[in-house]
């Protein structure tokens, strides 16, 4: 189970650093600013609405959190010497990722 978990965390760091700040550039600075024009509202629409975009996105979310998850868990677990807590903080933190999964995977395909 570890390696898996280990795995989630390696490819949640790597997508979160190469896209989110892309994403918060773009629609943060970039398009408010007007350095960029932005793209008009039926086409952002179609590009939202196709299923392999919300399953990028998707996929991005869960991975993100569960990168989370697991520096958190890490964090209180060796960091902060909360060795006691051990399935405690294991249950939050998973819990969390994988409800925050479940919420994000409903708004995602399940919402048009």
């Amino acid at each position: 189970m570890e390696p898996f978990l280990w795995l989630l965390f390696s490819a949640g760091g790597v997508l979160s650093a190469l896209l989110i700040p892309a994403l918060l550039f773009l629609f943060g600075l970039a398009f408010p600013l007007g350095w960029v024009s932005p793209p008009d509202h039926a086409h952002l629409s179609a590009v939202l609405s196709h299923p392999v975009t919300r399953v990028a996105l998707l996929g991005l979310c869960v991975l993100a959190l569960f990168h989370w998850a697991h520096r958190f868990r890490y964090a209180l677990y060796d960091g902060l010497q909360l060795k006691h807590l051990e399935r405690a903080i294991t249950l939050f933190c998973y819990g969390g990722a994988l409800t925050g999964s479940a919420v994000a995977g409903y708004f995602l395909l399940a919402v048009p």
